[in-house]
């Protein structure tokens, strides 16, 4: 096949300009093109006068290498394409079959893999089915009790399933991972879209569809759900996993468990410390979530075109305070802020888009990064304390509501009475507060700079009536696990997988790694068969 890369077009053109830009560009006859498709799709706006599409184009023709060398361009590249592959797998080789603590993006595309190659895995979630667990949600959004089991972070699907769905990913994927994630997700209701756009998502609502349709086939292929079942110990033996106990009250024995059990699992990494499975604090960020009206951000973004295109997204990096760094995180373009708690009487926020995008604003996260010199103590767990001391001065500044507060009164360190322009969108119960008294002085003043920097690209970024709310803590794990070569922890059979486990960060690049870790249970049972 043909490849063209940077073929740019008008935002107002048709299918039709589109065929007729590639036989330009391969200085051929329509004729003579059998089949193309868009590998890639993105919007290029860095000049507001002149906004374009840009695409990544296959094309199939009946003399592909001849046109390639003919041409002499960079961007026009002959390819063969290679599609992912599993490696060989000897799923008899295990005396029981593999157990996969997590049922987020990272457990579940584990599960897939290891379904669709016979292992026939157990996956143990400690929250409800995605109905289920909606309902939970929404009525401790309204004013309900918190389930700490079932919740917007825990349940079929992990975290990811009640945010914007983001699918783009930073991960290098010369293997074909990153397709094949999307490719699953299409295959059980996301819209096709997602295959070519640069930066895809899916919507908590239409996740709410996928999940579900892809455990039905995990199950098909030989796997097994155990719903409100938490991991509550481990037992190892000669630095092997032996067997995992249940619920606290049964045991099952596991000669593989893969460890998916996401960023906010905090009992599990404490039972894991307790059991002296090898860990170690890392690096995280804290902040709070930040609301503009959509229009200003598709004015900022599009200029003129504002209104004709989707709702725009932004992303933007700074430096702090001692040269911290501060940038925004999870941007949810016509999204929500939602109350994202999994304690009694500690609160964490977060953003969540539908697949519309269709809200009065836009949110994202402004985070400031912090180190385990913050956390006031030592220890693998000194994160997690640092997170909880955090959400419980959020809960009382709150009285148990998402705490809010205007950007112009953070500043002043004055409360907010009123809304200005922009109304908030929030899930769950919100107040005004004193946010301004949440962080040390550092972390607020590096954010306070992150504000005034990022308008300087987004006019109206630092605007005085800018919504705020608190506390966003779990934008990534505190806590790395630290895994070999072949993936497994320092104890044998122990799979430490995906973003819990310090080695994702987002929906994506957390399926991506499932995916790895199932490759690598697969790779390491076949020689354990040899």
């Amino acid at each position: 096949m043909i490849q063209i890369q940077q073929l740019k077009l008008p935002v107002s053109h048709t299918g039709e300009d589109l065929e007729a830009k590639i036989t330009r560009l391969l200085r051929i006859n329509k004729e003579e093109i059998l089949s193309y498709r868009i590998a890639k799709q993105s919007l290029d706006a860095r000049k507001k006068e002149d906004i374009r599409y840009v695409y990544t184009v296959e094309v199939a023709t009946a003399n592909d290498q001849k046109i390639v060398n003919r041409l002499h361009r960079e961007t026009i590249r002959f390819f063969t394409e290679k599609p992912y592959r599993f490696p060989a797998a000897r799923p008899e080789a295990l005396k029981t079959r593999p157990v996969i603590a997590g049922c987020g993006p990272a457990g579940l595309f584990c599960a897939y893999m290891l379904a669709q190659a016979g292992f026939a895995p157990i996956i143990l979630e400690r929250g409800k089915t995605a109905d289920k667990r909606r309902e939970d949600v929404e009525r401790f959004w309204k004013g309900g009790r918190l389930n700490p089991d079932s919740n917007v972070l825990f349940g079929e699907g992990g975290a990811g399933t009640f945010s914007d769905g983001k699918l783009n990913t930073l991960v290098k994927d010369a293997l074909g991972r990153g397709r094949m994630v999307l490719e699953i997700f299409t295959a059980h209701g996301a819209p096709e879209e997602i295959l070519r756009e640069a930066k895809p998502h899916i919507g908590t609502d239409r996740l709410m569809e996928v999940i579900p349709s892809m455990r039905r086939e995990i199950i098909r292929n030989g796997g097994t759900f155990l719903f409100e079942t938490c991991m509550t110990d481990i037992r190892i033996g000669n630095g092997r996993v032996k067997a995992i106990e249940l619920n606290h009250k049964e045991w099952m024995d596991a000669q593989v468990l893969a460890l998916a059990i996401g960023h906010s699992a905090r009992d599990t990494f404490a039972m894991l410390h307790q059991k002296q499975v090898p860990m170690q604090a890392k690096a995280f960020a804290v902040g709070l979530r930040v609301e503009h009206l959509q229009d200003m951000i598709n004015q900022s973004q599009y200029g003129k075109l504002a209104g004709s295109l989707p709702p725009a997204a932004y992303k933007a990096a700074g430096k702090g305070v001692g040269g911290r760094g501060v940038y925004t995180f999870c941007m949810c373009p016509g999204g929500y802020v939602v109350n994202a708690s999994s304690e009694e009487k500690r609160l964490a926020v977060n953003g969540m888009s539908n697949y519309r995008r269709d809200g009065a604003n836009a949110n994202s996260a402004v985070i400031v990064t912090v180190t385990p010199e913050d956390f006031g103590e030592a220890g693998p767990l000194s994160g997690i304390a640092f997170q909880r001391r955090t959400e419980e001065a959020a809960y009382r500044i709150g009285s148990g509501a998402i705490p809010q507060q205007l950007y112009g009164d953070f500043k002043r360190r004055q409360e907010s009475v009123s809304y200005g322009e922009a109304l908030s969108c929030t899930c769950g119960a919100a107040q005004f507060g004193a946010l301004h008294t949440l962080f040390g002085t550092e972390i607020s003043e590096s954010f306070i700079c992150g504000m005034e920097q990022f308008a300087k690209k987004i006019p109206g970024f630092n605007r005085d009536d800018t919504v705020l709310s608190g506390v966003e803590s779990r934008t990534s794990s505190p806590v790395r696990i630290p895994r070999g070569e072949d993936f497994q922890s320092g104890v044998r059979g122990l799979y430490p997988c995906g973003e819990g486990a310090g080695y994702a960060g987002g929906i994506m690049s957390a399926a991506m790694d499932g995916i790895k870790t199932a490759e690598a249970i697969a790779q390491n049972t076949a020689q354990i068969s040899r």
